[in-house]
């Protein structure tokens, strides 16, 4: 009998985690409370596993094994820790496949090719045993003043669904090269990577209690995480509403918060833009993941002499997209969840209501194998204005709004007219005009005739404006999980 393209795709789930367990203490322990959540396939409705409801009390037993853990790793040597996380990626890597394989059965998205996880622990493993303090001068020649970089202690993360491996080690892996240790709790809907990633470190000689996964509902257990007095140091991935919550659960024991937050990115396509890179490159951009990413172009600004030509590329483009389940070889798979697919189609309603013009997509793809997953098609509004819903919230869906320009400071003032400033592109063949515009734009990261990093390795990733702060994958994540700590000799009798 022949093998259907979802069953090579497909993973026994049970073969590689325990149904219904957290990870705590290097252990598979039950939630406390007794009830689970159902984590499911989007694509169609079927369950994966189940995993705990978990509470305060679970919350508390992690950061109790979470601070056992901490004296010992953060005594040992930092050349140690990073040849741990040197095995924690190859294990990652041997395991590539059941990675990739498990984020696509719970996210729902197609393949990308080899998972970046191994990448992102090898970069970070390799600065564990490179950061350095300072000799400080001083007044007197007998006294010697210098400073140390210390971990916080006990450091909790708070992950969400769309890409729960990547951001998994984004944190935890920084966090533990400076001997920290770690309470995760990744998102109800998507958590099931998260806790293999955990699985392998436990398997590469990374210690009890160093990383713990607990699972729950971000305002129970994700709130309890915030709030726990053990907790010195919280990282929150997410919407700018639940950061704010975050936020204000850690200002409550003057905890410092690293926020990222989301984003409205602008891609600006200036007149002399090089359209024949940069219309495949929007499109890819937001119908990646099915949307689903914060950093995705979900404004195109464009220059009104080319607003023609650039409609009529991107509807030609999004034509192209293909739309299916995530086990074929398709471009775009489901939203995460019904709750999801309700969120973007009232944003589809919202932008017809405001009137915006649909160019392409509009509601759901109908018939098999639609029908019984989360669907929604890839949709383009043109007309539209910097106030509008589609235009100033972020979405996180496959949802593209065209808005004309008339000259580059117009382009300007609607790429930075959002609360948010994650990312931008700008696209132009005039290298003064790209470094003059990408100075005045407003984002943490801005990007000439690409994408994102373009590849750069360790680019600082995060935001300005509320898209949060801080920043991850990159040197400075590694800084972000120490304290400096100043000591002064006086060698004098």
């Amino acid at each position: 009998m022949a093998v259907s393209q979802r069953d090579e795709a497909t993973l026994e789930v049970g073969s590689l985690l325990p149904d219904g367990h957290h990870l705590i203490g290097g252990e598979w322990v039950a939630g406390r409370g007794g009830e689970t959540i159902a984590v499911s396939n989007p694509a169609t409705g079927e369950l994966l596993a189940s995993v705990p409801r978990g509470d305060r009390d679970d919350i508390a037993e992690a950061v109790t094994a979470a601070a056992a853990a901490f004296p010992a790793w953060r005594d040992t040597s930092p050349s140690v820790r990073g040849q741990l996380l040197l095995r924690w990626a190859e294990l990652c890597r041997e395991h590539s496949r059941e990675i990739d394989v498990l984020e696509r059965m719970e996210v729902g998205r197609p393949t990308w090719g080899p998972s970046p996880v191994p990448g992102i622990i090898t970069f970070t493993a390799g600065l564990a045993d490179k950061v350095t303090g300072q000799t400080l001068p001083s007044a007197v020649p007998d006294v010697v003043g210098m400073t140390l970089r210390e971990p916080w202690g006990v450091c909790g993360v708070i992950i969400p669904w769309n890409a729960p491996g990547p951001l998994t080690v984004q944190d935890t892996a920084p966090a533990l090269a400076m001997g920290n240790t770690v309470v995760i709790k990744p998102a109800e809907d998507a958590p099931l990577t998260p806790l293999l990633i955990a699985k392998l470190a436990l398997d590469a000689g990374i210690p009890p209690g160093v990383i713990n996964v607990v699972t729950g509902y971000g305002g129970e257990a994700g709130d309890a995480l915030s709030r726990h007095p053990g907790v010195r140091r919280m990282s929150f991935t997410g919407s700018p509403e639940s950061g704010s919550r975050v936020m204000e659960a850690c200002a409550s024991h003057l905890i410092p918060v690293h926020l990222e937050l989301g984003g409205k990115s602008p891609q600006v396509v200036l007149r002399d833009a090089p359209l024949e890179k940069a219309i495949p490159t929007i499109v890819r951009s937001i119908t990646l993941n099915t949307g689903q990413i914060c950093a995705a172009g979900s404004r195109v600004v464009v220059d009104e002499k080319i607003h023609d030509r650039v409609v009529e590329g991107l509807a030609e483009g999004f034509e192209k997209v293909t739309v299916g389940p995530w086990y074929e070889q398709v471009d775009m798979g489901p939203l995460i969840s019904a709750k999801q697919q309700e969120r973007v189609l009232g944003y589809l309603e919202s932008g017809r209501e405001e009137g915006a013009k649909v160019i392409v997509g509009g509601g759901k793809p109908q018939g098999e194998p639609f029908d019984r997953g989360y669907f929604v098609q890839p949709t383009i509004f043109d007309q539209v204005e910097p106030d509008m819903r589609i235009a100033q919230e972020e979405i996180f869906g496959p949802v593209l709004s065209v808005l004309s320009a008339d000259d580059e400071d117009e382009a300007l003032r609607i790429a930075n007219g959002t609360r948010y400033g994650l990312v931008s592109s700008v696209w132009t063949n005039d290298v003064g005009k790209a470094i003059r515009v990408a100075r005045r734009i407003q984002a943490g990261q801005v990007s000439i005739n690409t994408l994102w990093s373009g590849g750069v390795i360790g680019a600082p990733f995060g935001g300005y404006k509320s898209s949060g702060f801080g920043r991850t994958v990159s040197a400075e994540s590694i800084l972000d999980y120490t304290q400096t700590k100043t000591v002064v000799i006086d060698g004098r009798r």
